[in-house]
């Protein structure tokens, strides 16, 4: 791993035969000779090193195509010893040696600086972190392709409060395994320590951005997203902005259901009309975003959540488009829209009915329930009841007219998201204890909550003085967990390597529980009751590629409703096993897990689930929540694959940000394969779909589900698609994607 290059000209053509030395081994395609050409017209007298490597980095780069992708991987092993040398610069190494030290010394200096959390040498001797120091394979950092290293140097390692970056890659992810496994009985310690560094480390699984980002830091939040609910009260809609400036605070994004707030023109104490409705307060959650950005790096995420019979439903469909007021204007916030079952039944089969939307305070005021509360025949029930009742005031539009603003909106923005309730809740695991009201900010994650409660207490003091203490029950403020296997680097026929990976992230997901920094603490009371993780998945057209199928056949159906299936097989019984060790989670008693419903509803008869389900009635269960399928934007990146479970949206194409050209690649493309890597915009979504559903079936909670539309669609055609989504019981959509529309990734709960 110690390299000597010196940067003469008379030397250029070492270089580059030390750049593409491993790659033309195979491949005479990949000649350095290539590279060295193209640097004549580059190459200017007075250069430094740093320029001259940047220079021979970027013509590695712009050699790369589709037919000839490897060149990014002598681009990346060029990028990789210039990081090696500027990080031994960076702490103080003068001499020539370069790449991995003694990791001991460097945790300690870490800890010193305040950059690494005094807890690991606290948790570990030095006798353990000498023998982990011989378990780190530095060759796996040429496992990275040049878009992963080069956002795991800014983004991911530790830096100094100038920005010098102190870590190497290899040693972030021992870092991070460190602390996941610092609550480990100490007697197999060492033992998850090594297997949560190999499978990181092998890229055969990512932790959440934030685990990644913050694991071993002091101020150390793990978890990616976070959701609550907003209680319709000056005290409710003020505490959850409080927790949502204290999320963002420390990175995290936030899913905020509003869908108790009363409406524009509602009573306040009985006086008509007083009540502005939700979009004042919705822009008060936009400016928070703003305000409290996450160090500099990017602005806080956030995403409200309304249903389609709220009567301040129009206006709120409104929040990002480009005409109207602007004052009712909300252009950082993500809306996203909870539907009941009722709505997407009127729009297949009576387009032209009235839908009838209400105000929730007057709903409670005059019935004494919320109708939110409510689910499937009885909310619709409750539902035509409230339409009956003339004591509530009604706002009426016919239901084409209202898909017309959805698609408009959707068209415009990419946004609302959705979010179809009764699905949800019909299959939610832990009915027994709530409902679930929405999603988080990618649509992912789907787990109870509720509103928390204020109460007011008077007491006397020593002095008998009156003293006014405000106190709070906690509702259910949910968290997310997130992890992902990595599809595309894992034989899924192979399932003793998934059951593996699977149960090395259960455990791993499952002590980020324990070891979060919670800035909010209606987080950690929720997170400690139901111990709910999100395991996901990336590379999913990566591992279609892989395993010769086409997106776009009944093949790929097949296929992926076994791979899922197999997945959660491992991950219940993991989850198990850890209760068996540690206990199970506090509500297990009444839940589906317990009575058999789960695997009841899904269909699960085979003997092998047969056994899995009395095994767990027995043992319990030690996560209450298991499966959720995050975006896994950044976290792609870094692994070399393909985002989430969406289709490429390009073979190949170059990104540019800051004057900086990156090419793009469907990973291990090549002549071969190049026709299964079909473009996201050339694939019938219907077939997108229907994967969907095949997945959803062994997926507890949901999966950040994306359309991809051209110009060709006609509004039918797209509400058809929402039609079959919901229909094949698809719990969620993320955003409406169109080529013409530039949408950001959700980088809080990118995994």
């Amino acid at each position: 791993m110690n390299y000597n290059i010196s940067f003469e000209l008379d030397r250029l053509k070492e270089i580059c035969e030390f750049a593409c030395e491993d790659i033309y081994k195979n491949d005479e395609v990949y000649n350095p000779e290539r590279l060295l050409k193209s640097l004549e017209n580059i190459i200017r007298e007075g250069m430094s090193e740093k320029e001259l490597l940047k220079s021979i980095i970027q013509c590695a780069l712009e050699l790369t195509n589709a037919l000839e992708p490897k060149w990014e991987f002598a681009a990346t092993k060029l990028y990789m010893h210039s990081m090696y040398r500027e990080v031994a610069e960076n702490r103080g190494i003068n001499n020539e040696t370069i790449g991995y030290g003694n990791l001991y010394t460097l945790i300690k200096d870490l800890t010193e600086k305040g950059l690494y959390g005094k807890y690991i040498l606290e948790n570990y001797s030095k006798e353990e972190i000498d023998e982990l120091e011989k378990h780190i394979v530095p060759e796996r950092d040429y496992l990275f392709t040049y878009s992963g290293i080069n956002l795991v140097y800014k983004r991911y390692l530790i830096q100094s409060g100038d920005r010098k970056v102190l870590e190497l890659p290899q040693e972030m992810f021992m870092g991070i395994s460190l602390h996941l496994a610092m609550r480990e009985d100490k007697s197999n310690r060492l033992y998850w320590v090594k297997r949560f560094y190999d499978v990181l480390s092998s890229l055969k699984a990512t932790m959440a951005t934030p685990t990644m980002s913050n694991a071993r830091k002091p101020y150390n939040q793990l978890s990616s997203c976070f959701i609550d609910t907003v209680g319709d009260s000056l005290q409710g809609i003020y505490k959850s902005l409080d927790n949502f400036a204290k999320v963002s605070k420390f990175g995290g994004g936030m899913g905020i259901y509003m869908g108790k707030v009363r409406a524009l023109g509602s009573d306040i104490r009985n006086y008509k009309g007083a009540s502005g409705g939700v979009i004042p307060w919705i822009k008060l959650f936009n400016d928070t975003a703003i305000a409290v950005d996450q160090l500099g790096m990017r602005t806080g995420s956030v995403s409200i959540w309304l249903d389609v019979w709220h009567r301040d439903f129009p206006e709120f469909l409104q929040l990002k488009t480009n005409n109207g007021d602007d004052r009712k204007k909300a252009h950082d916030v993500f809306p996203g829209i909870c539907y009941p079952d009722l709505f997407w039944e009127l729009a297949e089969n009576d387009i032209n009915a009235t839908w009838y939307m209400m105000c929730p305070h007057e709903i409670k005021k005059v019935k004494g329930y919320e109708l939110c509360d409510f689910y499937g025949k009885e909310w619709e029930e409750r539902y035509l009841d409230c339409v009956k009742d003339p004591n509530i005031e009604k706002r009426e539009m016919i239901v084409k007219d209202i898909i017309k603003l959805i698609i408009k909106s959707a068209s415009e923005t990419g946004t609302p998201f959705t979010f179809n309730r009764d699905t949800a809740n019909r299959l939610n695991p832990n009915k027994h204890k709530g409902m679930i009201y929405s999603s988080n900010l990618c649509t992912e994650i789907m787990q109870n909550m509720s509103p928390l409660e204020f109460m007011q207490e008077e007491i006397k003091d020593e002095n008998g003085d009156t003293i006014v203490m405000e106190k709070t029950k906690p509702g259910d403020f949910v968290v997310c967990n997130l992890s992902s296997i990595v599809l595309g680097r894992v034989d899924v026929t192979d399932t003793k390597e998934l059951e593996h990976i699977v149960e090395t992230q259960i455990r791993a997901m499952d002590n980020v529980i324990d070891l979060n920094y919670y800035s909010v603490p209606y987080a950690k009371i929720t997170n400690k009751i139901y111990r709910s993780i999100g395991l996901g998945t990336s590379g999913y057209h990566h591992m279609l590629v892989n395993n010769n199928i086409d997106f776009e056949s009944d093949e790929h159906i097949d296929f992926v409703d076994k791979v899922y299936e197999n997945i959660n097989y491992f991950a219940i019984k993991a989850s198990m096993n850890i209760a068996k060790e540690k206990g199970g989670y506090s509500y297990f008693k009444g839940s589906d897990w317990e009575t058999g419903e789960y695997f009841d509803l899904r269909g699960y008869k085979s003997d092998r689930w047969i056994k899995l389900k009395e095994d767990v009635n027995k043992n319990s269960i030690r996560n209450a929540y298991i499966l959720a399928v995050a975006p896994n934007g950044s976290t792609a990146t870094i692994a070399g694959t393909t985002e989430g479970i969406d289709p490429i949206m390009d073979r190949f194409y170059f990104e540019e940000k800051r004057g900086i050209i990156t090419p793009k690649v469907a990973p291990d493309i090549n002549e071969e394969n190049f026709h299964l890597y079909k473009s996201a915009y050339e694939i019938d979504q219907h077939w997108c779909i229907k994967a969907n559903a095949a997945r959803q079936k062994h997926i507890d909670q949901s999966q950040s589900f994306n359309l991809y539309i051209t110009t060709k669609y006609t509004m039918r055609q797209i509400l058809n698609l929402y039609i079959d989504a919901w229909r094949q019981g698809v719990k969620s959509i993320y955003y409406v994607r169109s080529k013409s529309l530039v949408v950001e990734h959700c980088e809080s709960c990118s995994v």
